[in-house]
């Protein structure tokens, strides 16, 4: 960017010798929680864009990629998943998919940041698209390793919708918080995490790998590629005691037929490729 006037521009600066420019066309929002810095602008490419502390967390025209493999795969793969727990994911997304199963009874969010919820809603509506009103999501505003610590009903899902390790997310990382998230797991259930792009954050797949395979008698990540998280393919940790990974592929077309879902990037095929991992994707893992 050097000798180009970036005004109206975000600069995402999240690495030291790497950062990515969206135009903004308009900001919408701008503010400071008692947590951190939300900003909304539209961009001409991503349409409504969210960042946190200069970090681009989600976007209108890509979030489907990232909300769609972090539940239907695992809900999918579990084959009988009634009850959902997403810590985070406080623009809606993650609920929105996880609610167009029918099957669901339950998904209970946990959100820390109340401003988070209340601005999605009016800034990111599209985002979250009426999730907030179902009646089977009951959303609360608490930190979600606090939340975990609790006893409490188990879950046949949890989804962790985490920002990267740094300030208010970085809890969500440790050893201690994926052993009570795998307390609250029901038999057969899976655990599934936000692991960041491997080729720029590869320290932040290994260390939850680490975690996982002391926890889970199968502990792994898949893979899928988000325009708005540069890099290559962003990680999906995985971690489960069960044999839900092993599903065939005619199983799972018909549980999604079943599903009746309408989707932009899930697949079965899809689903089952992304455990196949590249060659320096595999070496991070323990």
């Amino acid at each position: 960017m050097a000798g180009r006037d970036m005004t109206g521009w975000t600069v995402e600066q999240l690495y030291e010798d790497h950062a990515q420019a969206l135009r903004e066309r308009e900001v919408f929002y701008d503010s400071n929680t008692d947590h951190q810095r939300l900003r909304v602008f539209e961009n001409g490419i991503f349409g409504r864009v969210m960042t946190l502390d200069g970090v681009v967390q989600v976007t209108e025209k890509d979030n489907f990629i990232y909300h769609e493999m972090l539940t239907h795969v695992p809900i999918l793969a579990h084959g009988a998943a009634k009850r959902i727990l997403i810590v985070g994911g406080g623009d809606g997304g993650m609920a929105r998919e996880a609610l167009r199963h029918s099957s669901v009874e339950h998904v209970t969010m946990v959100e820390i940041d109340g401003g988070v919820v209340e601005f999605s809603k009016e800034y990111l509506a599209a985002i979250s698209d009426g999730a907030f009103d179902d009646p089977r999501l009951d959303l609360v505003i608490a930190d979600g390793a606090e939340f975990m610590r609790r006893e409490g009903e188990g879950y046949d899902v949890i989804i962790v919708d985490s920002t990267d390790p740094i300030g208010p997310g970085e809890v969500l990382f440790t050893d201690t918080f994926y052993g009570h998230a795998k307390r609250r797991l029901n038999p057969g259930g899976i655990l599934v995490t936000q692991n960041g792009v491997p080729f720029l954050q590869g320290d932040e797949l290994t260390n939850t790998m680490r975690a996982f395979q002391a926890l889970f008698a199968d502990a792994t990540c898949y893979l899928a590629t988000i325009p708005t998280y540069a890099g290559g393919p962003m990680a999906f940790g995985w971690g489960t005691d069960g044999a839900a990974r092993e599903v065939d592929l005619a199983t799972l077309e018909a549980r999604f037929a079943a599903a009746d879902l309408s989707c932009e990037y899930y697949t079965p095929e899809v689903h089952k490729a992304a455990f196949a991992l590249p060659g320096y994707v595999k070496r991070l893992i323990p």
